[in-house]
This record gives structure tokens, sequence and C-alpha cells, in this order.
């Protein structure tokens, strides 16, 4: 890691930063956008996330440059007598400054917040063809153990 990482709950003047790692992604098929006249579609989304009591979206900072996000969902279900788990989605550190411990901060940043609240398992789906991602939850102590399944929805 070449400098201290912190992770923070993101606040809606990151939401244009994010937006645009997303944009930066080409395997993950989202069409995300960089473009400005599209930044109300993604604080409209920040506000239902910021909103909800089971979500938390969160940045990587180093200095007071966006780095790296991710978004987080409590779930409880009456399976496993009750027991909260803990979601991971939209990992993403951007990409001039991966390999550089930013992903393993955040991710070591949500493992803790699960210990926190006391879930019973912290999980995250993974695009099948991010095959160094995988490598990486895996070097972090995920194991694969579901197959994942989407409908589009028109």
């Amino acid at each position: 890691m070449t400098a201290e990482v912190l992770i923070r709950e993101a606040r809606r003047e990151d939401v244009a930063a994010i937006a645009a790692m997303f944009a930066q992604d080409t395997l993950g098929g989202h069409g995300d956008s960089a473009d400005p006249a599209d930044l109300p579609l993604y604080l409209a989304a920040f506000d239902r996330i910021a909103a909800s009591p089971n979500d938390g979206l969160f940045v990587a900072l180093i200095g007071q440059e966006v780095v790296g996000t991710f978004q987080t969902t409590l779930i409880t279900s009456l399976t496993g007598r009750g027991a909260t788990n803990l979601t991971i989605e939209a990992v993403h550190t951007r990409h001039d400054r991966r390999g550089r411990g930013i992903g393993a901060a955040m991710l070591r940043h949500v493992i803790e917040q699960g210990r926190a609240n006391g879930v019973r398992l912290v999980q995250l789906m993974s695009n099948a063809t991010r095959e160094d991602a995988h490598r990486f939850y895996e070097r972090l102590g995920f194991s694969r153990s579901h197959y994942g399944f989407k409908m589009k929805m028109p």
C-alpha cells in the first residue's frame, strides 16, 4: 500500500467520482456513465441508499481523493434462526490505483462492520469474468459456495 486508506460513508459530493469509476469498468457491462447529464440518476439512487436503515455506501480515500467504493446491505432472514447476513455489492477500486491494498482495506472494513453487527455471514457476488477478483476474494478468506442467477427486467 502506498498511502493510508481511509474508509468512510459516502457523501453526495462523492457520487460523481463513484459514477466515474463505474463508467471506466469494461467488464461489468452496467452501462454506467460519467456524463454530468446522468448525475441526477446517481444522486437519486444515492438518496434511496442513504435513506435505508439496512444499506450503506462507502468510499475509500487516499488524502481527499476517492479511490474505491463498495455498498453493503444487512439482510435478516428466517433461515438460520433469524440470522442476519451482510451482503457486499459494487466493490470497485479505481483502475489506476489497483494493486495497492485499497480493495483489501475496503473488505477488511466491511468484515469488521459485519462482526460489529453480529452477522452470521458476509457474502458477495462477482461477475463470472472477473477471475482476478475471484482470486483476490479467496485470498481474503471468501470461498465459492453458490451459483448466482439473474433475470434482467425490461
